[in-house]
């Protein structure tokens, strides 16, 4: 009885290697925010190596040993040479001395951006040191956490958040796109605004309530009639979420808050006249005012979640047990 004949072993298909949006990637700055990238860029394939700087030597080991960079510098000068994306993720107040620092090091055709949140005053600081041929295009991801250092990134951090690009009138348009699929493909989704228009909506949206949350849990931990103990035991849930906001990195917000001091003290006064009206209503008994104003803000919570930027889940959906890699709300 003959067998039949065997079929010659196929080899398995062989795909061929995307190339990567971008050679080499810099990381100026390894907190959060550029850890996150690092993790975002290698899970959509986005570079064919990222090198980066930080400040301190510890930084830049622990980078290196959590693989988030191929290459570590102490120097951001030494770090954008041949880079084909030079991402500024430092305080604002830095994003300047590191553009003057980095200016003759800079690739010709690189695009530099940044991911500061006031625009304006990185705008002013930054422009004047970028070379001929370098296509600098600021930028804004509006995603987060109160944690800080190499070890708090995770790839989901920019999943469904929104990204602000804040390109010069004559920004090459090949670059802004360029940049603005990269921050698609990290998992955002892209705004292009003017810097002053962004530091006019973050200075309401982020800022002001930043501010505020530092000044509440101050305000709660000075009263000399509650022990600090006493401000923790009974915490509830909207003085722990205070908390959790004024948890962020004092630095990053010390310089937010002197970068954008016009819109900050502008959305600041109108909320001062807002609260007022409530003071008024409470002293005089006003409960539909009172009811009506609550109605409203409750309105725009939902707005938000209808948006796709929270979740409705009890607790901001957050639970006892969250770990240092909290998802941003």
């Amino acid at each position: 009885m003959s067998k039949a004949p065997k079929t010659p072993a196929t080899s398995p298909e062989v795909k061929p290697k995307t190339q990567p949006m971008f050679e080499r990637i810099a990381l100026i700055g390894i907190g959060l925010i550029g850890s996150s990238i690092s993790h975002a860029a290698r899970r959509a394939g986005l570079a064919g190596e990222i090198v980066g700087s930080a400040r301190t030597p510890a930084t830049v080991e622990t980078a290196m040993h959590l693989g988030l960079i191929e290459q570590g510098f102490v120097s951001a000068s030494e770090a954008v040479e041949e880079a084909d994306l030079v991402i500024l993720c430092t305080p604002v107040g830095l994003c300047g001395p590191i553009a003057k620092e980095i200016s003759r090091s800079l690739k010709p055709g690189a695009i530099l951006t940044d991911v500061g949140s006031v625009k304006a005053a990185i705008v002013k600081d930054v422009a004047p040191h970028v070379p001929e041929g370098v296509h600098f295009i600021a930028g804004h991801p509006i995603a987060g956490t109160e944690q800080s250092g190499p070890e708090s990134g995770f790839a989901e951090l920019f999943d469904g958040r929104w990204c602000i690009l804040t390109p010069e009138p004559t920004a090459d348009e090949k670059a802004v796109e360029k940049l603005r699929k990269f921050w698609e493909a990290l998992g955002s989704k892209v705004e292009i605004m003017t810097p002053e228009h962004h530091d006019l909506v973050l200075a309401i949206t982020s800022h002001v309530p930043h501010l505020i949350a530092y000044n509440i849990v101050n305000t709660a931990a000075h009263l000399e009639r509650v022990t600090d103990s006493e401000v923790i035991k009974f915490s509830a849930g909207g003085f722990r979420d205070f908390t959790r906001i004024a948890a962020s990195d004092p630095t990053m917000w010390r310089d937010v808050f002197l970068n954008n001091k016009d819109a900050v003290l502008d959305m600041l006064g109108r909320f001062t006249e807002d609260l007022t009206e409530l003071q008024r209503a409470i002293r005089f008994g006003d409960g539909d005012k009172l009811h009506r104003l609550f109605t409203d803000a409750r309105a725009v919570r939902r707005n938000i979640i209808q948006a796709g930027q929270d979740t409705a889940a009890p607790n901001f959906g957050r639970s006892p047990s969250a770990t240092s890699k909290t998802k941003p709300t």
